[in-house]
């Protein structure tokens, strides 16, 4: 019986030690930039989309996932700059995911996609890019019997549309952070 409480508490000590030198407390949190990166420009996003102020919010997200990080200096501008974040917000698309019993939908998927650059003006190379860096999550809508579009995602349901947003550009910042 004492063996197999040694045995037992072995094997605990163990599995606790293995799960806490694990990666994962680091992920999402790690940079592969080159030292003098000090100060990132984040400009106003470019917007190719009918959807007012999408630009706007985007934008503003990115820079504040990548204050977040804490290790940057962020600012608007693309100039006096070690590194520079440029996109343009390709589409923002509203499909349908589940249907009540009326058969109306009443939940949608939106998705978020747009062009991404990110540059090391010092070396004049690109860091990161990605042509359709995309997010897509799912969101409860209240409609009243109309089909919804985007416009209207973003206008009644600002809140899930800053969530998404938020996630958008945490899932951005992280890839280009670490190139992934």
């Amino acid at each position: 019986m004492r063996s197999v409480r040694t045995l037992f508490a072995i094997a605990a000590l163990m599995t606790l030690t293995l799960a806490s030198s694990c990666g994962y407390a680091l992920a999402g949190r790690g940079s592969s930039l080159p030292s003098y990166i000090k100060v990132i420009g984040v400009p106003l996003f470019k917007n190719a989309t009918a959807i007012f102020d999408v630009d706007r919010i985007i934008t503003e997200r990115v820079r504040t996932e990548l204050i977040g990080r804490g290790s940057y200096r962020v600012v608007p501008e693309a100039t006096g700059v070690d590194a520079l974040v440029e996109a343009t917000i390709t589409a923002v698309r509203l499909t349908p995911a589940t249907f009540g019993e009326d058969l109306q939908a009443n939940r949608y998927n939106v998705t978020i996609t747009a062009r991404v650059t990110f540059r090391d003006l010092r070396a004049n190379r690109d860091i990161w890019v990605n042509p359709s860096a995309s997010f897509t999550d799912e969101y409860q809508i209240q409609t009243s019997g109309a089909e919804i579009d985007a416009a209207t995602f973003i206008g009644q349901e600002g809140n899930a549309f800053t969530r998404l947003a938020t996630d958008f550009a945490r899932s951005v910042v992280s890839a280009m952070l670490e190139a992934f």
